[in-house]
């Protein structure tokens, strides 16, 4: 497979060129660097990147309404919002713009490789702490929590499916063509999103929530 055709728009050269190092220490290319939302747009049509990490606060342009014109411009091309914030109105209003992630600048950089392989995989990415943050505020708005299938990425509930019908991390990564580290990493999300912190207590919520049979 041809490496992933990555782009970082930010407005802090800094971090940029510390994203840039991240992205192709995965072994990406990284096609362009914008350091704001015009540019971002500009970068894009020329260079056509499979993916975009991109910051929310940005001058002439933020990263929001460049999102927006790049999902309907460029809808091949997958985004990943980068920002400070973790409430429920900032997370909702990157999703509506068209982003396929959302990732805390204050992520370990381990997250950043899920990140990028879940959206890449067509799924959607949200921050573990994002996801506590989103949930807790709909509990609180409409009163009930939310099911499974609300909470995790398609990949996330089939690593949970097979963690509770009691397969090894080895046995795992065999049947999903994935590395143990990669497993390790998606269970360290399911209980980070999840709040369950045991592998017991992972079994106990699969099977409350129908993901496999007692």
């Amino acid at each position: 497979m041809r490496p992933i055709r990555a782009m970082v728009a930010d407005d802090h050269k800094l971090l940029c060129a510390g994203l840039r190092l991240l992205l192709e220490g995965l072994g990406a290319q990284v096609v362009g660097e914008a350091h704001d939302g015009r540019e971002a747009l500009d970068l894009v049509r020329i260079h056509r990147p499979d993916l975009v990490l991109m910051d929310i606060a940005m001058k002439r342009l933020n990263g929001l309404e460049a999102t927006a014109h790049l999902r309907r411009d460029f809808p091949e091309t997958r985004i990943i919002i980068l920002s400070m914030y973790s409430s429920e109105e900032h997370v909702l209003q990157g999703l509506r713009a068209g982003a396929s992630g959302y990732l805390l600048k204050e992520s370990a950089t381990d997250e950043l490789e899920q990140a990028v392989q879940t959206v890449i995989r067509g799924e959607v990415y949200l921050s573990p702490p994002v996801s506590r943050q989103v949930i807790g505020d709909y509990i609180q708005r409409v009163g009930q929590v939310p099911n499974a299938a609300d909470l995790l990425t398609h990949r996330q509930r089939e690593v949970l499916q097979l963690i509770a019908e009691g397969h090894s991390t080895k046995d795992i990564a065999h049947q999903l063509s994935l590395s143990i580290k990669t497993v390790e990493s998606h269970r360290a999300q399911l209980m980070e999103r999840l709040h369950i912190y045991d592998i017991a207590g992972l079994v106990r919520y699969a099977i409350r929530s129908g993901l496999c049979n007692p």
